[in-house]
């Protein structure tokens, strides 16, 4: 299966998801504002205290909430699978902002810029690739870990839950947020973290095999733009973690 990811039309609806602004997402006076700004949201509602030290974004996309993390983190690395969100993210370290397409309607767009708010220290960030089922050996420990909208994408998601006791030194926080879409196109059933018994949080206890204790659980939207006039509302399950 080719990866979606990796097309020029999910690469400028995340851009736009992540650093479009309210008039640029949602321009009408009706409609889900409280979705908006979901990278920042899952930073300022998920971490219990304001992350410090080492932080990993997995799953980082094109890269908005790395950066958020880098507001009160000393350095951040954000990790993803496509190499067009990676590339893209690294011109914005670069850079600071970032020309794209935001489709209006059929084959006609309008031009628009992605910007780093200014007053984050681009510095701090570094993106990768990498694949969170097998992620490179020597990362080390982090204080803070980020994995956004990651886990119903995954092929096996639970090998990915049964690395992070080794990623986040005790103590340290980990914060999901999933959709729990679950899809045999990316995830084999028996691998999804939900059943008819239990639950995708459920699941997350398990998975994560006692190694940390879960510190609050909220529902959290998000909106992402795929035209003028079309719009996917959705609810994430955000969880957050202390590691024991």
């Amino acid at each position: 299966m080719s990866n979606p990811y990796e097309t020029e039309q999910l690469l400028n609806e995340y851009l736009l998801f992540h650093y479009g602004t309210a008039e640029e997402l949602l321009p009408f006076d009706f409609g889900p504002k409280s979705a908006l700004d979901f990278p920042g949201r899952c930073v300022r509602e998920g971490f219990v205290n304001p992350p410090q030290g080492r932080a990993l974004d997995v799953g980082c996309a094109v890269g908005r909430a790395s950066f958020e993390l880098a507001r009160t983190c000393e350095t951040v690395i954000g990790i993803d699978y496509s190499q067009s969100f990676i590339k893209a993210a690294n011109e914005l370290k670069e850079f600071g902002s970032l020309a794209y397409r935001r489709l209006e309607e059929g084959a006609r767009f309008s031009e628009a810029v992605a910007e780093v708010p200014p007053e984050i220290d681009r510095t701090r960030v570094n993106f990768e690739t990498g694949d969170a089922i097998d992620l490179r050996p020597d990362l080390g420990t982090f204080d803070v870990v980020l994995a956004a909208n990651l886990l119903c994408r995954l092929p096996d998601p639970g090998k990915f839950l049964g690395r992070l006791a080794s990623l986040v030194k005790p103590g340290g926080q980990l914060v999901f947020t999933t959709p729990c879409s679950w899809m045999e196109e990316y995830t084999p059933r028996e691998k999804w973290l939900c059943g008819e018994e239990f639950s995708t949080l459920d699941g997350l206890h398990k998975g994560l095999n006692g190694d940390f204790f879960l510190q609050h659980a909220i529902d959290i939207p998000f909106l992402i733009r795929e035209h003028a006039r079309k719009f996917q509302w959705t609810v994430a399950l955000l969880s957050a973690w202390k590691r024991e």
